[in-house]
């Protein structure tokens, strides 16, 4: 029983998961071909219907006006339809009411010689005879406005059976068949009680009459007494096709006039929307072609209405927007000519005063203490100044648009470890011990080696920097099509918000920290400019206290896009993640069976440090993206507070 219930439990699971239509069932990729081949015809008139403003105005104003004629059409059929019909029963109730009194006083003549009736009352007690000649007297005065039947008296309908002889047999003027034309009920009714009843029915013919139609009609019966005080029944035809025949004449002028309105209504709104669109789209147009640098397009302007101040407010903004950009334009020229002609001018003072420089730098032995540190001083600034120009210029370059790549295939273990080399000196300065991790293997890439030196001793060295004597980890990995360099540190990381910063030119995270290696500010912007020069991406992550990671993305081959990292921008050490770990082991200690949790053991938290083994290369990052070089990883709640890190260029 156990198990039963446990198969049952596992198939209601299934089908609430909805996995008979997941990826690798073959009903949901049956299900999924029909929903393709379906939608495919209908996504140009989706995409139409989505995009054109006028043909959803058009249809909406057609529908609606449909509607409101659908409904003021049958409104008006069901009043004239009504109208006739009372004007037909009244006049027929009248009709019908004369013959019956008629009728009655035909019987109840006394058979005398003379008189207008001398002659049908001599015949007079032979009732038949008398019946056929009252119901076409009683015909004759309609001429074919309607017809008489005349029924012997009964209830039901024995008394039209094959035996009904003599009074009691059915007479009908006008080849009308009496059985087919006057219905059971209306019988029953003049048969159980006295007076006039009315009901609508079809008036149906012989086989005399030829192939002659039914025809609606309004049948009026009352029982009446024959010359020898017998009941009978005698019925009043009238055909309802002149009715028939208006009705329909409105029907189809109420259709035509209707068909008429939606159309003109349906044109009258494309003609007013378009009125409206063409200047919209025609504004649309232009702020595309102006969003794709063409700035001298305009809007043509006609009259003087909303449209046209429309139009004119456009071009005032397009011309105010060109001249914006011209003026924005025209500086940075100028701003760029400035810093390159500037650069350029102070090299040669420079080689100049560095050479006196140096000159009193090596002969401040016979100085004073005083003036050899003055000398110590300026050969230290006049260095700072030598990079700063250096940076300066190549920023000029990047601006310029000028900055040249000389990519070739190069294994980036031999560049890190040249850039660990340059760096032994501050680093045991500072007490910190550089690692490297994952250069077993070689990692190669098309690439300009002295710019991924530029950028790697950067980040290196703001690491040592910034490290406050704890280790700084670097790591390769190769991946797909992309390989990357992280440079790990656990010193002060950055506070929330900084890391939108870390990458701007002249940034500091702390104005009031003095740089020890003399940077420049412009260390981090420039390497970002390589990054994209690349076609790669360098982005930072950062916590406060916890440290941070830069991590260099290059594409393995040059001009093949990038799409992951090698290595996750957040470090497995964060605090987000050891807290994940430790809540894992949490749940694993709180007695998860192994369908949850397994047998993993407890991942212990990873002490910042010394830093934490690494683990291998992960698979590439489907989540990086491009951008300005920093980048904020989503996380969740708990980590809201992490911020990505960077420190100031050196």
């Amino acid at each position: 029983m156990q198990h039963g219930r446990d198969r049952g439990g596992s198939r209601r699971a299934l089908l609430r998961g909805g996995r008979l239509l997941q990826e690798g069932a073959p009903a949901g990729r049956v299900l999924r071909l029909f929903v393709r081949l379906g939608r495919r015809p209908l996504l140009p008139a989706v995409r139409l219907w989505r995009r054109n403003i006028q043909l959803r105005v058009v249809a909406a104003t057609l529908l609606i006006s449909l509607a409101v004629v659908l409904a003021l059409g049958f409104v008006v059929i069901a009043q004239v339809s009504e109208g006739l019909l009372d004007a037909k029963e009244e006049a027929a109730q009248s009709q019908a009411a004369g013959g019956f009194a008629v009728a009655q006083e035909k019987a109840n003549t006394p058979a005398t010689a003379d008189g207008p009736d001398a002659t049908d009352n001599k015949v007079g007690r032979d009732a038949s005879t008398w019946m056929n000649s009252l119901v076409k007297q009683l015909a004759s005065g309609g001429q074919t406005a309607f017809e008489v039947v005349a029924l012997g008296a009964g209830t039901g309908v024995e008394q039209l059976g094959p035996n009904a002889l003599g009074v009691r047999g059915a007479r009908a003027s006008g080849n009308v068949d009496p059985t087919a034309s006057v219905p059971v009920e209306l019988r029953q009714a003049v048969n159980h009680a006295t007076g006039a009843f009315k009901t609508f029915s079809q008036i149906r013919y012989t086989a005399g009459a030829g192939e002659k139609a039914p025809e609606p009609a309004l049948v009026v019966g009352k029982r009446l007494t024959d010359i020898n005080g017998e009941p009978y029944d005698l019925y009043y035809l009238f055909p309802l096709t002149q009715e028939e025949e208006s009705l329909n004449l409105v029907k189809v002028t109420i259709s035509t006039a209707g068909l008429f309105v939606v159309v003109l209504l349906g044109g009258i709104a494309w003609l007013v929307v378009r009125q409206v669109v063409t200047p919209v789209r025609m504004a649309a147009g232009i702020a595309e072609r102006l969003s794709d640098g063409r700035l001298q397009e305009r809007m043509k302007v006609t009259g003087e209405d909303d449209i046209a101040r429309l139009g004119e407010a456009f071009n005032k903004m397009a011309q105010n927007l060109q001249n914006k950009i011209q003026q924005l334009e025209e500086l940075s020229r100028m701003q760029r000519r400035f810093v390159s002609d500037v650069s350029h001018e102070l090299r040669t003072p420079l080689t100049t005063v560095r050479m006196a420089a140096d000159v009193i730098h090596d002969a401040r032995v016979d100085f004073d203490p005083v003036t050899a540190r003055s000398a110590e001083l300026l050969a230290g600034q006049l260095d700072r100044f030598e990079s700063l120009l250096s940076d300066l210029l190549e920023i000029s370059r990047f601006d310029a648009g000028a900055a040249a790549l000389e990519a070739e295939p190069i294994d980036l273990r031999d560049v890190v470890h040249r850039v660990i080399d340059g760096a032994e000196p501050l680093a045991e300065h500072k007490g910190t011990r550089i690692r490297v991790l994952g250069d077993t293997q070689p990692v190669i890439a098309e690439a300009d080696s002295r710019r991924v030196e530029r950028v790697l001793r950067n980040l290196v060295v703001n690491a040592v920097e910034h490290g406050e004597g704890r280790d700084v980890v670097v790591r390769l990995a190769s991946a797909g099509g992309a390989v990357a360099i992280a440079v790990r540190d656990y010193g002060v990381g950055l506070k929330p918000g900084e890391a939108t910063r870390v990458f701007n030119r002249f940034w500091r995270a702390d104005p009031a920290r003095a740089r020890t290696t003399g940077g420049t500010g412009l260390g981090l912007s420039i390497a970002v400019e390589d990054a994209r020069l690349h076609g790669g991406w360098l982005q930072a992550w950062g916590e406060p206290g916890g440290g941070s990671q830069f991590r260099l993305t290059l594409p393995r081959t040059a001009d093949e896009p990038l799409r992951g990292s090698p290595i996750p921008l957040e470090p497995e050490d964060s605090r987000g993640n050891r807290a994940r770990a430790a809540a894992e082991a949490a749940g694993s200690a709180a007695g998860r069976g192994p369908a949850e949790g397994g047998d993993r053991s407890p991942i212990p938290p990873i002490p910042p440090r010394p830093p934490a083994a690494q683990a291998p290369p992960v698979p590439a990052d489907p989540t990086a993206l491009p951008g300005s070089g920093a980048r904020v990883v989503a996380r969740p709640a708990e980590q809201s507070a992490q911020e990505d890190r960077g420190a100031d260029g050196g």
